[in-house]
């Protein structure tokens, strides 16, 4: 009766957070984040050690920085995807506007530690590098421009989100850092594509990249030097390519055994770019597939989960994580079974690095986030009329 005069009682979520947190969010991905981690730091124990004795450190200095930055990772991506996607949008957005910033700062500041590529910030006890940090950001902003394009008198979007996407793209480039170039264009054309972008436009795009390509190829040493290494039919045994292609065929289907492989002793990026050809050798094909699998299952997981919803800028922001992700891994093992050029990209929650870590826990707690259930109907019902 008293809601026939006074109106409906809103209804208030009394439930707490840690509950409804834990009710409606996926925690298959949550579980393959955690393993993933855990060989992470499995491999570690063997990767770093002859690196930790050539520098002078102890056995495990390595494996320690690891599980610090891990630890500080998981925490991370606890802690935002418990955020709701307003909020995820706005320090999102902040954040990408910061590591900007440090991005065009980094022919100033920066340092490339020998490696020919200004990458990093030297803080002295660690190393910072933005683009890490950069890629969860700039998605959720693109994919914020995008769905705003999509409403009726909204700001060109699509448009916007194509200079900005550009101008990180050369940023990137000039570094140079072409694998992180590529892995940012191609988190940008996944949203644009499910955005609603014509096929015409996709060529047209591929084409260009095409054409940047070959005039890097011409004008780059850095680029030129690796695109020859991988065009190349001969692997000189003594290069980093030539060290994981050996190690993966001596590791057979399940390994020399632990601790008896040989490749961490000869590769110096084994713990970090190459972690993966440590565990064909020592573990085989065997743990390679699980390590495969665990990957899949979290993208598929996500788009999975991503197709029930209804909200164009949670897709969007979704898809484009978890694609994203998905290629970074399958990037940084292309590389190391001689499918791609080298890179220099890690492989995430497994491969040694503290800015690789923790902005991978952040873009996983983002995509989290995005994927929780939410009270809302099927997206088929929108084309069938529903509300």
């Amino acid at each position: 009766m008293t809601e026939m005069v006074y109106g409906t009682v809103p209804v208030r979520d009394v439930e707490p957070v840690l509950p409804k947190w834990w009710r409606t969010v996926d925690k298959w991905t949550i579980s393959c984040v955690l393993m993933l981690f855990g060989i992470g730091l499995l491999l570690g124990l063997a990767a770093s050690v002859p690196l930790a004795e050539r520098n002078g450190f102890a056995n495990f200095h390595y494996v320690q920085r690891q599980a610090f930055f891990g630890a500080m990772a998981l925490v991370a991506m606890f802690i935002t995807s418990m955020m709701s996607p307003t909020l995820v949008r706005r320090l999102a957005v902040l954040g990408f506007l910061v590591t900007l910033v440090a991005l065009a700062l980094l022919p100033v500041f920066g340092t490339d530690y020998g490696k020919g590529a200004v990458r990093w910030y030297s803080l002295g006890f660690a190393s910072v590098q933005p683009s890490e940090f950069l890629k969860p950001g700039f998605v959720v902003a693109a994919a914020w421009l995008l769905a705003a394009g999509q409403e009726i008198g909204g700001p060109p979007g699509r448009l916007w989100s194509f200079a900005l996407t550009v101008t990180i793209v050369l940023m990137l480039a000039l570094q140079p850092d072409f694998g992180q170039a590529c892995l940012v264009l191609f988190g940008w054309g996944v949203m644009y594509f499910i955005a609603g972008a014509p096929m015409l436009l996709l060529v047209i795009l591929a084409g260009v990249v095409i054409a940047a390509g070959t005039l890097a190829y011409h004008n780059s040493e850095h680029f030129a030097r690796r695109i020859d290494g991988f065009l190349n039919p001969d692997i000189d045994p003594t290069t980093q390519l030539g060290y994981a292609t050996n190690a993966i065929r001596e590791g057979g289907f399940f390994g020399v055994g632990v601790g008896e492989g040989q490749v961490k002793w000869s590769l110096p990026d084994a713990h970090t770019d190459f972690i993966i050809a440590v565990a064909a050798e020592e573990y085989g094909l065997v743990l390679v597939l699980c390590i495969i699998a665990l990957y899949g299952i979290i993208v598929i997981r996500s788009f999975m989960r991503l197709m029930r919803e209804r909200d164009p800028f949670i897709r969007l922001a979704g898809a484009g994580l978890a694609a994203m992700f998905g290629v970074q891994a399958m990037i940084n093992m292309g590389v190391a079974v001689r499918l791609l050029p080298a890179k220099g990209m890690t492989l995430p929650f497994v491969s040694y690095g503290g800015s690789s870590l923790i902005a991978g826990g952040i873009a996983v707690g983002m995509l989290l986030a995005f994927t929780r259930s939410r009270p809302q109907g099927q997206i088929g019902d929108l084309l069938r009329g529903g509300r």
